[in-house]
Formats: C-alpha cells, sequence, structure tokens
C-alpha cells in the first residue's frame, strides 16, 4: 500500500493534501523518522514534536521564497523529509550525508545555519529587516524552543523587533524540555500561564478569524486556554507590586503587562502544537497581521514513541537504538567509561572534601557529567539554562567571595562566552575553573559542535592556565590541582571513552607549566624525533614511536600537558637535541599548540624543524566516526610516521616548518 510520505518529494506536494490526508502523513512521518534514525540516532524527540508544525508551515507558506529560521536547528529532520532530502534521509549525521541541522549549503529551503541556542530570533530579524528595506514581501517565520528564552540575545532581539519591522512572526516552541528541565523564571512563567486558565487573551481579531472557520467556536474554545502569557514580567513587578488585577483596560488587566507585548510584539495562545487544523488557521492568520507577533504552542517532545516520551532528556538526543523498545545497545565489558563520567565522579569527591567548591553547568547536566554531582549533592549543583554568558560571569561573582567555581560547559559552547572568560575572569584573575568537554572533534554533531577553537581563543589571555589530559586518571588530576590554583584555569578533555587508565583515589598535583617526558633518547647514535602529543592525541604520538623505533630512529615521547604556561624548559631541551620536533593536538593548527611551540622556538633562536599535525585552517564537516576525518585530514598515526620520515628523505626541509594537517 502506497503512503502519501512516498508521494512527497517537495514543499508543492504539501499543498496538495486535504487536512485528513496531512493527519495521516504524521503519523507515516513519525514511523519514518523512529525507524530512520535508529540505527545511527539523532535528535529524535524533538523532532517527533514539531511534525504537526512543520506540516502546518509547508502548508501556510512557501519555501525557499519564505524563509523558515529554525533556532539551534536540530528540530529540522521533519522539515528535511519534506524538501526533497527524504532520500538521503538514511544518511543523516553520518559520512557524506545530510547535516544533523540546517545547512545553508545543503538547500535553498535551509535559509540560515545554527547548531547552539538563542541565534533564531536575531537572524529572522535580520532577514525582516533586509525585506523591508528591498521591498518584497516574502514571510519571514522564526521557530525558538522556551529554552531559547532563558539565552540573552533572544532577550535583545525581541527588546529589537517592534522597532525594526512590521511583519515578524514567531512561534515558541513550548515543550516545556531543550536538552535537561528548563530552569528559571522564564520557566516558571510559562508554566504558570498553562496552568491558569484566567491568564490569556487572545486578540480580537484572531477571535474573528477563528469563529469564521469551519468549527470555529471548538478551535476558539481549544485556543483559549489562558489569558495573558508572562503576566507578572518585570514591569508589573515593579510598577504594579501588590495592586489587584482589573479588565478595565480591555487587554486582560488594567495596566498588566505581558513580556512579548511590552516589547511591541503581539502575543497569541497557548494553542495546541499538535493540532493540525488549528496551526494552519493560526497560521493564515498570522500571514495578514500587519505588525509582529508571537504564537505560543504546546507540544510534547517524543510525541508517538513512548520511549521518547518517558525518557525525553535521553532521547533529545542519542545513538543506536531499538525502534520497537526504545533500548539502546548495552555498553560492551571492558568499556573505559567516558570523560564526562570521570569528570562527574571527580567532582562529588572534589565536592566532599572541599566544601568551596561548587559545580555549574548552562542546561548540559547529563553531557557533562554533573548529573552525578547533582544527585549526590544538590546543593552544589547549579544549572544557570542556556546562558554561558551568565554562567561564566555568576562563576565569577562567586569566585569574588570565596568560592572555586567549577564551569562544565562545551568547548564550542564556551565560545559564546568569550567577552566574560576575557573581561570579568581573566583580567580580574579570579579562581574559575573551566572544565571543557567536546575538546576537539565531536564528529555526527559537525562544525557548530566541533570543539577545535579553545587553545587558539585562550591562548593570548593573561592569567589563564590551560590544561589537556593524556587520560582520564590525569584529567582527574589536573581537576584537583586546579583547585589549588588562584587563577583561571581551563582543562581541554574529548568526547566519549577514555584510554581504560584506572582512576587513583587520592588525585595528585600537577607542577603548573611542567609537561610529563614519557620516553627519553636513547642516544643511540640515530637520528633522533621528539613527538609532543597533546592531550587525547598521545596514544597516536606513542604509536608513531613504536613505529619509529622500529624504523631504527631514536624517538622521544613527551606529554605537554599545558598549552599555557608551555614548558619552556622541556621544549627547548628537546627542541635542541632533537633532529625533528613533531606536535599533535587535536584541535585547528592555527594558533594552536605547535603554533605555541613554533613561537618559544623563534624567541630561542631554535632551528630544528617542526612537522604539526592537527587540523587545518576551515571548518571541518560532519560524519559518521572521529576516525573517518581523522584519517582524511591526517590526524593518524600513518600520517604523522611518513611526514616525519619524508622530513629526513629531503634534505631541502632542514632548519624549515613542515605543517600536516
Amino acid at each position: 500500500m502506497s503512503r502519501y510520505l512516498d508521494m512527497v518529494d517537495g514543499p508543492a506536494h504539501v499543498k496538495k493534501l486535504t487536512l485528513p490526508q496531512l493527519e495521516i502523513l504524521a503519523g507515516e512521518i513519525r514511523e519514518e523518522l523512529i525507524t530512520g534514525l535508529a540505527k545511527a540516532g539523532g535528535h529524535l524527540g524533538p523532532n517527533l514534536g514539531v511534525v504537526e508544525l512543520t506540516l502546518a508551515l509547508h502548508t501556510v507558506f512557501s519555501t525557499p521564497k519564505d524563509k523558515f529560521v529554525w533556532d539551534v536547528s536540530h528540530q529540522v529532520y521533519v522539515h528535511k523529509i519534506l524538501t526533497g532530502r527524504r532520500d538521503r534521509f538514511h544518511t543523516i549525521r553520518q559520512t557524506d550525508g545530510l547535516n544533523g541541522f540546517a545547512l545553508r549549503t545543503e538547500s535553498e529551503h535551509d535559509c540560515f545555519g545554527a547548531g547552539h541556542a538563542g541565534t533564531a530570533l536575531s537572524a529572522a530579524l535580520g532577514m525582516a529587516a533586509a525585506r523591508d528595506k528591498r521591498g518584497t514581501d516574502e514571510n519571514v517565520v522564526c521557530v525558538f524552543g522556551d529554552a531559547a528564552l532563558t539565552n540573552g540575545i533572544s532577550f535583545e532581539a525581541l527588546n529589537n523587533i517592534s522597532h525594526t519591522t512590521r511583519k515578524f512572526i514567531g512561534i515558541l516552541n513550548d515543550n516545556e524540555w531543550s536538552i535537561a528541565e528548563n530552569v528559571g523564571a522564564i520557566n516558571g512563567y510559562l508554566n504558570k500561564l498553562i496552568r491558569n486558565p484566567s491568564y490569556n487573551k487572545l486578540s480580537r481579531e484572531f477571535q474573528n478569524f477563528l469563529r469564521k472557520l469551519p468549527k470555529g467556536e471548538l478551535a476558539l474554545k481549544l485556543a483559549h486556554k489562558a489569558e495573558e502569557g508572562f503576566k507578572g514580567a518585570l514591569a508589573e513587578v515593579s510598577l504594579r507590586k501588590n495592586t489587584p488585577s482589573t479588565e478595565a483596560d480591555g487587554r486582560g488587566g488594567h495596566g498588566s503587562s505581558i513580556l512579548f507585548e511590552e516589547m511591541g510584539v503581539r502575543y497569541l495562545g497557548p494553542i495546541d502544537g499538535h493540532d493540525l487544523p488549528l496551526l494552519i488557521s493560526t497560521l493564515e492568520f498570522a500571514k495578514t497581521c500587519d505588525h509582529p507577533i508571537v504564537i505560543h504552542i504546546l507540544t510534547r517532545k517524543g510525541k508517538g514513541y513512548e520511549a521518547a516520551l518517558k525518557s525525553p532528556e535521553k532521547f533529545h538526543g542519542l545513538g543506536s537504538y531499538d525502534a520497537k523498545t526504545g533500548e539502546t545497545p548495552a555498553t560492551k565489558p571492558g568499556t573505559p567509561p567516558n570523560y564526562q563520567d570521570v569528570f562527574g565522579q571527580t567532582m562529588v569527591k572534589l565536592c566532599k572534601s572541599n566544601p568551596n567548591i561548587v559545580g555549574i553547568t548552562a542546561a548540559m547536566p547529563s553531557g557533562t557529567g554533573l548529573k552525578l554531582l547533582e544527585k549526590a549533592m544538590p546543593e552544589r549543583y547549579i544549572d544557570v539554562g542556556i546562558a554561558e554568558e551568565h554562567g561564566v560571569i555568576f562563576a565569577a561573582g562567586m569566585a569574588t567571595m570565596g568560592y572555586h567555581p567549577v564551569v562544565a560547559i562545551y568547548s564550542t559552547f564556551l565560545q559564546r562566552a568569550y567577552d566574560c572568560i576575557h573581561h570579568d575572569v581573566c583580567l580580574q584573575d579570579l579562581p574559575v575553573i573551566f572544565c571543557m568537554d567536546r575538546a576537539g572533534l565531536s564528529a555526527n554533531d559537525g562544525p557548530t559542535h566541533h570543539g577545535l577553537f579553545d587553545i587558539s581563543y585562550l591562548r593570548c589571555l593573561p592569567n589563564v592556565i590551560a590544561m589537556a589530559p593524556k587520560d582520564e586518571d590525569e584529567l582527574s588530576d589536573m581537576m584537583f590541582t586546579a583547585t589549588l590554583q588562584k587563577h583561571p584555569t581551563f582543562i581541554r578533555y574529548p568526547r566519549g571513552a577514555g584510554e581504560g587508565v584506572p582512576v587513583k583515589d587520592q588525585p595528585a598535583t600537577i607542577e603548573i607549566g611542567k609537561a610529563e617526558v614519557q620516553h627519553n633518547f636513547a642516544n643511540n647514535g640515530k637520528r633522533k624525533v621528539a613527538l609532543l602529543g597533546l592531550g587525547n592525541m598521545n596514544p597516536i604520538a606513542r604509536k608513531a614511536a613504536v613505529q619509529l623505533i622500529g624504523d631504527d630512529y631514536d624517538v622521544a615521547v613527551i606529554n605537554p600537558r599545558f598549552t599555557k604556561p608551555i614548558d619552556s624548559g622541556t621544549h627547548e631541551a628537546f627542541g635542541r637535541a632533537a633532529d625533528v620536533i613533531v606536535t599533535l593536538e587535536d584541535h585547528a593548527l592555527m594558533g594552536g599548540y605547535g603554533s605555541a611551540v613554533l613561537e618559544l622556538f623563534g624567541d630561542k633562536n631554535i632551528t630544528t624543524p617542526v612537522v604539526r599535525i592537527g587540523w587545518p585552517d576551515q571548518f571541518i564537516e560532519h560524519a559518521t566516526s572521529q576516525d573517518e576525518l581523522r584519517r582524511k585530514y591526517g590526524l593518524t598515526v600513518e600520517n604523522a610516521v611518513a611526514k616525519t620520515k619524508a622530513h629526513f628523505s629531503d634534505t631541502r626541509t632542514m632548519g624549515k616548518l613542515v605543517t600536516a594537517a
């Protein structure tokens, strides 16, 4: 039996379907998502929650002329299926396949790329402003989640909408979850709005519009769930504290304020985000509005799949699973623990022994491992929501009061708070500890999530101590060492499993700025190669050393540990003793660890050639596995050995830099 999904290969086909057919198509899409992602995984829960919304958008609007801007854009799988990419959907997040986020180079229907939260409102407003200046008539629709409202950029955009354009459509997709359960006052406002039926008032225009529709009175009744969104926002609190609300002004309260309304944006809702006829009617109304509008819809993350409804955090984004049961494969016996779990366990240990340590996350308790601290010592755990900038300055404030905050944020997300690191932490030389998970490659997620730039953006800042462990036990030691410092301290470590090195019960201290010589020269008269493998590239350096020793080279292996302060004594000693230096790093070559070595050698007038192994000066794509990308770009044992040997086979390279990406 043929399915409607088999007949849809573009938005034009969606518009030809009747409402009953669209509702059948919604079920088919959910089945496609559940079965299609089972093998390789992906962001299942968020996409199950926006099936009806995406169908309604493509029914009412016409991309690529009309623009859909998705916040984070991890929920665009349905959009991709409906815009000519269904035949490649099985390749999503895999090598040479579809990207897991919106990507401008992938399709004309993806008008703006994303991967981080809080960017959509600003981007959409920029598009609307450009449209107005050009005098064209395309619609700009911005889909943003409730969690995006914990991000300061969203409020900067909201503050400018009514002053910039008269035609702007925002859709607040409220599913109560981002990755972890949302926190803060904004979440409280939304919950209050949903729970209390006296808080919503639909605009008169919208009421009249609904009444003209078939079954319009029923739609109006369903939509009329609350009276004012965000009632009691800051203006309400400051201006009308202790003053009872009335209906005198006809807007739902005498002088009462709605956050969106106070910013000049018309607010409608909340409405059922799975009621397809109501969604279509509401979007049709939005098209007619000559003023900025936000439609608040309520959706269920994971709708249509019981396993995802029961475990929304797990199914936000996951690897392979059994489509029938939702069960994920058991960890193979003997698999080393993930770095994030070692971090979490060490945090619990450190907090138990030091009352001044607290753990801070930006809405990523499970991803960072701080979920373990939340469970063991909730009073020492703080989630600031998707607000990295606030989280960093918040930590700085705590540090001025004698606390030693540990800020656990992915390397790529910490980029969002760079000025805060510079101005509020480093300039004041405050003892904030930053633990940067996902430093290096994050293969499936692609360029928005690769943590390939933190060494560069931190190395130039004064007062910084920056480290990278070679294994999970050294991560524990570095965390303990960081708690003894009075300066900003950064620890970068990769995604995934460690090296299988047992973690000591009592972490040891590491001398600041001191490298570890793992294997010294034998001084046997052979050609000398010094391999300096930073962090998770240290195992590759060790394996390359075995091959080179077997090929008649005298090899030293060094674990640099620190990218700042770099161990000038050890680097200088090996720089003068070796015939060639090889640096290996899971980081961009531009401004990275290898660059630090070159700078040191330049200052010391050391002319020994340096072979640098790392990522090239470009944004690295996504792939099925880290190993595939490492092979493609030469971050391998084989390439390190080949580049080293190439130096000796070509005497013209003597005294020159050899760069290998």
